[in-house]
């Protein structure tokens, strides 16, 4: 019976956000951490607001349909909401509810993400849970190599991801 369920559980993908909006950028790296870490599914996590930034224009529904909607074709990406279910918008309650359904866990992030990781609520714990896989964006590898979390994690808990960049970002679509 504990074999049975042990062979039931997945290596998971997570890639958390705003999607303020979705865009092609998200299903890029997607498909490159499937791809190279081997991924038997990516949960697209969409917050309702990041604490870091600013509230979104969009309201939480509109942004979770357009995820789904530009990711018909792409079945291994899951768009999720799991604020109501989780009581809570932090990562590593995020974590601790999906490492129960998962062998191995992988928190996406880009590169600006993880300068300021250290300032997450728990974050040494979310290390401990999983490993947090990055993925460069312009201007932004030089400062996180230099972060507090890479300085004392690299390679333990922390790994950069070469890709070939999109050019593309969230806060400049909202522009146009």
């Amino acid at each position: 019976m504990v074999q049975a369920k042990l062979e039931s559980k997945k290596r998971i993908g997570i890639l958390g956000g705003t999607f303020d909006p979705a865009h092609i950028g998200h299903i890029k790296i997607s498909k490159v951490a499937k791809k190279i870490l081997k991924l038997d599914k990516i949960i697209w996590a969409i917050t309702s607001k990041n604490p870091f930034k600013n509230e979104s224009s969009i309201n939480i529904n509109k942004r979770i349909a357009f995820a789904r909607k530009i990711n018909l074709k792409n079945k291994f990406i899951e768009v999720k909401f799991f604020e109501k279910k989780i009581k809570s918008n932090k990562t590593i309650h995020l974590i601790k509810f999906l490492k129960k359904k998962s062998n191995e866990l992988y928190f996406i992030i880009g590169a600006d993400n993880l300068i300021n990781l250290h300032k997450w609520k728990s974050y040494k714990e979310i290390l401990k849970i999983c490993k947090i896989i990055v993925f460069d964006r312009d201007g932004y590898k030089t400062k996180a190599i230099k972060s507090p979390v890479y300085k004392k994690y690299n390679r333990k808990s922390v790994e950069f991801i070469k890709f070939n960049k999109v050019k593309i970002s969230s806060s400049q679509l909202r522009k146009i």
